[in-house]
């Protein structure tokens, strides 16, 4: 899917969110489970959604992907997402499920949907119970904030973040049987990003008319390229969890792989989910530059995947572009240790335009001029296997003494 769907047009919509599609709507509210910031938000479709989602596979699991899960099983649709950061809600036992299902039915009450119309979702602390009554109260009061369209979003973007700096949104569109089909997203995520499925918590709503068992076949497909390819410190946490909604409101035709625009689908949906992949990657706890990694020249895909990474997820490889040393002997180390098939004497590598390894030996380059490179902010290594036509991309950050400083104290 790499290399074989980059001449769609597909079109950011720089203002748009997760909104703009038609039929949906978002508030975020302040509950006091956290002392200052918004900490509960609402995704509300006027329509049951066709939906799908993938979840972390760290085999601690918190309460809330137990309740989506069960929602999304009944008939695969969606109307309200509800979303508490703060707290994971995750090691609370049978308290920590009867909560979340608390939150699930009291979302249903509000906006007068089926309960397993509801999906519930939580990010924060682990191993606390939730303040559930502060939740609950919030709740019965969110529903006339959706009403309001000024501002929505970026209360619902904010309402979810724990260490994140940034809200991270995006927006794109593309036309489908002559319909113009909108896709937006949400996403929270700083640290604890390795994911093995999706990430920490994104949200993606579209106008595009599509089946569940569709929706979820192109969400798979997706999320191996896009959010399984970042990392910021090597863990996967216990509340991971994507989820995609679609309205159907752009009646088009309804989407399948058989579909003659299928790979257009596709396409924009993995430009909604890369988009919102990066700026979590950017946004790793304490990071100062964005890394991507570029693999070709592998067996296939999943091996270029491999390889990368592994590179970019490589603590010494980060902490090197923090401190602008262009070690790229750090560099083939992970290559190496990927688990991909490779030969170490066809391996080029790159750091920005400044080759360094030829053939698999060390070639002069300007230390200078490679350190002015690793003092910027976006930061791309080039690996050429020369042994396949495989093609993979990563992302990732540099690793500072901030990031301790953030993880030593979390939960204070």
């Amino acid at each position: 899917m790499e290399t074989t769907m980059k001449s769609f047009s597909v079109s950011p919509v720089e203002a748009g969110s997760i909104i703009t599609p038609k039929g949906f709507s978002a508030a975020g509210i302040h509950t006091g489970v956290k002392r200052y910031r918004l900490d509960l938000g609402v995704i509300y479709c006027e329509v049951p959604a066709s939906s799908a989602a993938v979840y972390t596979l760290n085999k601690v699991q918190a309460a809330p992907i137990k309740v989506t899960k069960d929602s999304i099983a009944k008939a695969g649709k969606l109307q309200a997402v509800i979303v508490n950061s703060g707290n994971a809600n995750a090691c609370t036992g049978k308290k920590g499920v009867e909560d979340a299902y608390k939150m699930r039915k009291t979302t249903a009450e509000v906006f007068n949907i089926p309960e397993h119309f509801v999906a519930v979702s939580s990010t924060g602390v682990i191993g606390e119970f939730l303040q559930i009554e502060k939740i609950v109260n919030g709740i019965k009061k969110i529903k006339a904030l959706t009403q309001v369209k000024f501002d929505a979003a970026e209360r619902f973007n904010e309402a979810i973040l724990t260490t994140d700096t940034i809200n991270k949104r995006a927006c794109f569109q593309t036309t489908i049987d002559g319909k113009t089909i909108t896709f937006g997203g949400a996403a929270k995520g700083s640290g604890m990003i390795h994911p093995n499925m999706a990430t920490m918590l994104a949200f993606l709503t579209t106008d595009a008319n599509i089946e569940p068992e569709s929706l979820q076949k192109a969400l798979n497909q997706v999320i191996d390229v896009t959010f399984n390819r970042i990392t910021v410190d090597g863990d996967t946490s216990t509340n991971d969890t994507v989820i995609v909604m679609a309205s159907g409101l752009a009646n088009n035709d309804s989407l399948t792989e058989s579909h003659p625009e299928w790979e257009r689908f596709i396409y924009a949906l993995k430009m909604t989910c890369e988009h919102l992949a990066k700026k979590i990657a950017r946004d790793g706890e304490g990071a100062t530059k964005l890394i991507e990694v570029q693999v070709k020249g592998a067996p296939n895909n999943e091996e270029a995947g491999k390889v990368a990474k592994a590179i970019v997820g490589s603590s010494l490889v980060k902490s090197a572009i923090f401190g602008t040393d262009a070690n790229w002997g750090r560099i083939i180390c992970a290559t190496g240790y990927s688990g991909a098939n490779i030969d170490p004497e066809t391996i080029d590598i790159s750091i920005g335009n400044i080759q360094t390894l030829k053939d698999g030996m060390p070639i002069p380059f300007s230390e200078e001029e490679a350190t002015n490179y690793l003092a910027t902010e976006n930061i791309t290594i080039y690996v050429d296997l020369h042994i396949g036509d495989g093609f993979g991309k990563a992302w990732g950050c540099d690793l500072t003494y901030d990031y301790v400083r953030i993880n030593a104290g979390y939960r204070t």
